[in-house]
């Protein structure tokens, strides 16, 4: 399968239209359809479900819309490692890829693309934001450099350097609330109370056993997978987000606040990436920096 035809299919897919999409590409019509019928043909899948005579419209089928979603990434990757190569014997310019959740962690990470931008202003930082799952995947993927991960790192499949401070759990709520009376919140305190959590949270995890309950026995309102969101339904009187401090504002005039756990409860975190990867300068550069800020070599990235 050609680079220049998962181009063409993703054209297709972007416009809904073999005939625009020809048109966007510069490509005649026969010659684009021909061109995805011998991609269909060499995948064995039908791909694409061609509009009839009263509708022009293509739509994707099952393994159209697995293909899109590989396609793109498999692109992006591509571009990445063009930009590497033609930049390596350069001076010190291109891209560093960060993948995190939300965490006040990734203010070091920022004061870090400060420190490196002020001596290579050429060296561009890009921020993607996700649970767990998405930055492992995206580390799997290459498709990032590095990504904060917390608490339990494989080491089988990852380099990782505990990062100092750690990240305090708590409850955001209204402060019209009755537990915004509170100074701290216990698990009796929330078990009948209507709760937003992340969607990462597991049976096992340090939350759930911080609960001390079956999270499939409480009172799940809601998830979310940015806080940010998730301070809207809060906002809004849904429920009570568990969730990491000094993420959402709550000065000032904030209608919302927030209550550290009781027993505290914190989560490490650890910049990670994947096990013998090759560095860009630029992102050799960036973990330099990084390390310098935490007081570690080089050397020790893969100890915990």
């Amino acid at each position: 399968m050609e680079l220049r035809v998962l181009q063409y299919f993703l054209a297709v897919a972007r416009e809904q239209s073999i005939s625009k999409a020809a048109d966007s590409l510069h490509l005649s019509q026969p010659t684009l359809s021909t061109q995805l019928k011998h991609m269909e043909e060499e995948l064995g899948k039908q791909l694409l479900i061609r509009g009839t005579k009263g509708s022009r419209k293509v739509l994707l089928t099952e393994e159209g819309m697995i293909l899109r979603k590989r396609a793109e990434e498999i692109l992006d990757l591509v571009r990445k490692a063009e930009n590497e190569i033609m930049l390596s014997d350069k001076s010190i310019v291109g891209d560093v890829y960060i993948g995190a959740g939300e965490t006040d962690t990734m203010r070091l990470a920022a004061k870090t693309a400060r420190a490196v931008r002020s001596r290579y202003p050429e060296i561009r930082c890009h921020i993607s934001s996700g649970n767990s799952s998405f930055v492992m995947e995206q580390l799997d993927k290459g498709l990032i450099d590095f990504g904060i991960l917390y608490d339990s790192v494989d080491l089988s499949r990852y380099d990782a350097v505990r990062i100092p401070g750690d990240d305090i759990w708590g409850v955001l709520m209204r402060r019209d609330s009755p537990l915004a009376e509170k100074s701290s919140i216990t698990p009796e305190d929330l078990w009948d109370k209507p709760l937003i959590i992340s969607r990462q949270e597991t049976a096992d995890s340090a939350l759930a056993s911080w609960l001390r309950r079956d999270l499939s026995k409480l009172n799940i309102a809601a998830t979310y997978t940015l806080i940010f969101n998730g301070s809207l339904l809060v906002d809004e009187g849904v429920g009570y987000a568990l969730c990491f401090d000094k993420l959402i504002n709550v000065t000032g005039e904030s209608s919302l606040c927030f209550r550290p756990l009781a027993p505290e409860l914190r989560s490490s975190p650890y910049l990670v990436c994947k096990k013998y990867q090759v560095f860009s300068k630029a992102a050799e550069k960036f973990l330099k920096e990084f390390l310098e800020h935490i007081g570690e070599e080089k050397e020790s990235f893969s100890l915990l």
